[in-house]
């Protein structure tokens, strides 16, 4: 074989390796206590829990904490079974966050009482909305 095929197949069995460590690094969304069993059984990894803000009646938003000086807050989250989590993320409080329509905590348990967020990822209300396009006469 010639130099330049060799090297050819170099790249390509990096790439390959490359692309088969992202996939296996790539995590699904769980719930609270699915993440909860899996901190017992020992696995540390970061896990994706989808849920919602928790609001009052009035659609406030409660539970949100946050400390004197802006630094980090806590948070309750409602996950997809209805599981209510006080959620600490150590990063001053995301422009609209109070506005989500949906939340996307990555992180792990450090104890029972509270699940410590790595990451957030917010899904904000759409500013344009299917009935404002009905309306306009679309």
């Amino acid at each position: 074989m010639k130099k330049g095929h060799i090297i050819g197949l170099c790249i390509i069995a990096v790439a390959i390796a490359i692309i088969m460590t992202s996939i296996g690094d790539a995590s699904s969304y769980e719930n609270f206590d699915t993440a909860w069993e899996m901190k017992q059984d020992g696995d540390d990894k970061a896990i994706h829990v989808v849920g919602q803000l928790k609001k009052d009646a009035a659609g406030q938003v409660t539970g949100l904490e946050v400390r004197e000086d802006k630094t980090s807050f806590t948070f309750v989250l409602v996950d997809n079974d209805g599981t209510e989590q006080k959620v600490f993320y150590n990063e001053p409080v995301p422009a609209d966050f109070q506005r989500s329509e949906s939340v996307v905590v990555i992180g792990s348990y450090r104890e029972k009482e509270i699940f410590v967020a790595d990451k957030i990822l917010m899904k904000c209300p759409s500013k344009y909305q299917e009935t404002d396009v009905q309306s306009a006469g679309m």
